[in-house]
């Protein structure tokens, strides 16, 4: 009888050890899949692919050393202080199962498909689940001169859709992403007594002189919406009855700061547009605070950072409506070191948003709640920033350091500290509302 319970405990022991053993295609595909393959495929901003297992063993020591250092996939926000739906950081569990993986030879396991073929297919020239309804893009490729400058350039892209749309989903898209540090674009609906292809197909905001933006002053009376893309980005969505509509005819002016390259580059940008027939019952709005944004004139104290200082600031608004938060989307440049953003209500309760505690310029994008946040009417959302002008800032653009202060410019030697919030209206319920459900 006993060797029968020890025959049936080594047998039970040895099918659970085979069971877990662990390959790319049972445990480590889905991981790499969701944290790594959206910024590592063709035409995003990864210096390569990570999509098939050849993709990744290929690479396994270097995963390994990113992956044990913490270095990618980057994540910078503080998920003890507000978790957030697109999180890309790894669990310890999921860091020890690749290691150990990549430790153990990489095995492959088993796939029903031809392991050449990738985990997922992914449809050409979107992140989106489906192929965009229009594609919105700049008239002609842009040469981005290989002389290690960075340049702010903003584009210009008429359309005429001949009638109004409800959009469901926005997305920046380029031909070169990884030439881009980060990119804006904003919706402006235009009259038909306005012609909407008159002036420059583009204008270079890299120099001090800055008139020649006063040509697309006409478009900019009205804004229907704002977006922007940075490294790890994907598209914008909204649950179903949420989202905007599309303008019938205007201009998109999209707003790309192109890092520096030492080598003649070529660049194409555009959005694509996802729309739906479903009626848009909570319209999504954009609002920027702080430099540049609401509340500019109200930083605390005066937004200038004097060479070889640290100094923090703060900004304190007022919520002047019930609102519900979807997204956030903080920014600073080379001299932050912290950020975070909270608000108070009324009672004295404190509703946490994000807290960037080492701040990293390189790493910057929207942080997509799981849930609707709400903020009550009268509650006071607060912004507070760190930041470090001294020598002992490896990331300080001036050696010696120089005073820096914000002149509503998108040069990186100047500062800012902005926060963009995608909010709507409150409606009862909207806090117990997971987002991603709702699709």
């Amino acid at each position: 009888m006993r060797s029968l319970i020890f025959t049936f405990f080594i047998t039970i022991c040895f099918i659970n050890c085979f069971s877990q053993k662990v390959t790319f295609y049972n445990q480590v595909a889905p991981i790499i899949q969701k944290k790594c393959t959206p910024c590592h495929r063709p035409g995003e901003a990864g210096p390569f692919s990570l999509i098939t297992y050849q993709d990744v063993v290929k690479r396994g020591n270097f995963i390994k050393k990113v992956v044990k250092s913490g270095y990618m996939p980057p994540w910078k926000p503080d998920n003890t202080y507000r978790d957030f739906h697109n999180d890309r950081s790894l669990t310890t569990e999921e860091k020890e199962l690749i290691v150990d993986w990549i430790d153990n030879k990489m095995p492959e396991g088993s796939v029903k498909k031809s392991a050449k073929e990738p985990v997922t297919e992914y449809i050409a020239g979107t992140q989106y689940h489906r192929k965009p309804d229009t594609v919105l893009r700049v008239a002609k490729p842009f040469l981005i001169k290989g002389d290690n400058s960075e340049r702010f350039i903003v584009f210009k892209i008429p359309y005429d859709l001949g009638k109004e749309h409800n959009v469901e989903a926005v997305e920046f898209v380029s031909t070169n992403k990884k030439v881009i540090h980060h990119a804006n674009f904003a919706v402006h609906p235009v009259e038909d007594d306005i012609d909407i292809n008159q002036g420059a197909e583009y204008v270079d905001l890299s120099g001090e002189d800055r008139t020649a933006y006063d040509q697309y002053l006409p478009f900019k009376t009205k804004m229907t919406y704002y977006g922007g893309w940075i490294p790890g980005t994907t598209f914008e969505s909204y649950p179903k009855d949420f989202g905007w509509v599309m303008p019938k005819r205007g201009v998109i002016l999209v707003t790309v700061h192109y890092a520096p390259t030492g080598k003649d580059e070529e660049e194409l940008s555009g959005v694509n547009l996802f729309f739906t027939n479903n009626p848009i019952k909570r319209k999504i709005d954009v609002i920027g605070l702080g430099s540049a944004g609401v509340g500019e004139s109200s930083i605390e104290p005066y937004f200038m950072i004097p060479a070889d200082t640290t100094k923090s600031f703060s900004l304190k608004i007022v919520t002047p409506q019930d609102q519900s938060i979807m997204y956030v989307w903080p920014h600073m440049h080379l001299l932050g070191k912290t950020f975070k953003s909270y608000a108070v209500t009324p009672e004295g309760d404190t509703i946490k948003l994000v807290s960037i505690p080492s701040w990293d310029f390189k790493w910057q994008e929207i942080y997509r709640y799981k849930k609707l946040v709400k903020i009550p009417k009268g509650s006071i959302l607060n912004i507070e920033a760190l930041y470090d002008n001294t020598r002992d800032n490896p990331n300080n653009p001036s050696n010696p350091p120089k005073m820096v202060f914000s002149a509503n410019d998108m040069k990186t030697t100047d500062e800012m500290m902005t926060m963009l919030m995608i909010y709507l209206p409150y409606q009862e319920g909207d806090e117990e509302l997971n987002l991603e459900d709702q699709k």
